[in-house]
């Protein structure tokens, strides 16, 4: 699990909890069910008007991502390309067709079989920078429709204080009608505001986050594939790798991949 968004999302709902309780009133006071409909019913509809029917029926799944860590093994593809690079050297390219079908990384792995097929630098180069741009479009594409959502929100937020107002003024001779009207009318609009800062925008931005990353590993697997079809000394390999770490990382790999 993502700690990081566990404490935003349980964070999120204790700084409401106590500016409601320490302002006092009550907590059931900003709790209504009607707006939530408006505002979260209304601008999930939104997104069937804007977004393909696979869209946004899979955002769901989109959303469960940033309650997740992933590990995309920066550190691990720096040790394995510096001990690819070292085969190579010594028993030549085509020994590195051994254990390809082991891989569990199946952008290394295409890259390595081009590589061993004896595909030359260029040609390898754009197929895999062909397949980052494919995965990162359907990236954004997702990122699109989460921001898509928190977009609407505030939006159908507002929609539900007209809703709310028009309630009110329609029946002034009613006083009973008065508070629930103008529940609606003012909490449809905390709420779509809460949708758009605190969470849809928020998840969308995390999902660029982990985008960046896995990009950033893939370009990290392409220079060392094309580092080791070049017969790179194994270091400058390495010393190109390490450049693509953070500074904590790179110091505790450093000494194991620049051996001389």
């Amino acid at each position: 699990m993502d700690i990081a968004t566990i404490i935003g999302f349980v964070g999120g709902v204790a700084m409401v909890m106590l500016g409601v309780i320490s302002g006092g009133s009550n907590i059931m006071n900003i709790v209504d069910i009607p707006s939530m409909f408006i505002t979260i019913g209304g601008s999930y509809m939104a997104l069937f008007v804007s977004s393909p029917l696979n869209k946004v029926l899979g955002i769901w799944g989109v959303v469960t991502r940033c309650f997740k860590t992933y590990d995309f093994g920066e550190k691990n593809i720096v040790q394995n390309m510096v001990s690819l690079s070292e085969k190579a050297r010594r028993e030549g390219i085509l020994a590195l067709e051994e254990g390809l079908d082991d891989l569990d990384d199946h952008f290394m792995k295409e890259g390595l079989r081009l590589m061993v097929d004896g595909h030359d630098g260029s040609a390898i180069r754009a197929i895999l920078e062909n397949e980052m741009v494919q995965t990162e479009a359907r990236h954004m594409e997702w990122a699109g429709v989460m921001n898509q959502w928190a977009g609407y929100a505030p939006g159908w937020g507002m929609m539900g204080t007209v809703i709310g107002l028009i309630g009110m003024l329609n029946n002034l001779e009613d006083k009973s009608s008065l508070g629930p009207n103008m529940a609606v009318a003012l909490i449809t609009t905390l709420y779509g505001s809460m949708l758009a800062n605190w969470l849809f925008g928020t998840m969308a931005t995390k999902l660029l986050a982990q985008n960046t990353r896995e990009m950033n590993s893939r370009e990290m697997v392409l220079e060392g594939i094309l580092s080791i079809q070049a017969g790179d000394n194994p270091r400058i390999l390495a010393t190109k790798l390490l450049t693509y770490l953070d500074p904590k990382t790179r110091k505790s790999i450093e000494s194991e991949v620049l051996k001389d």
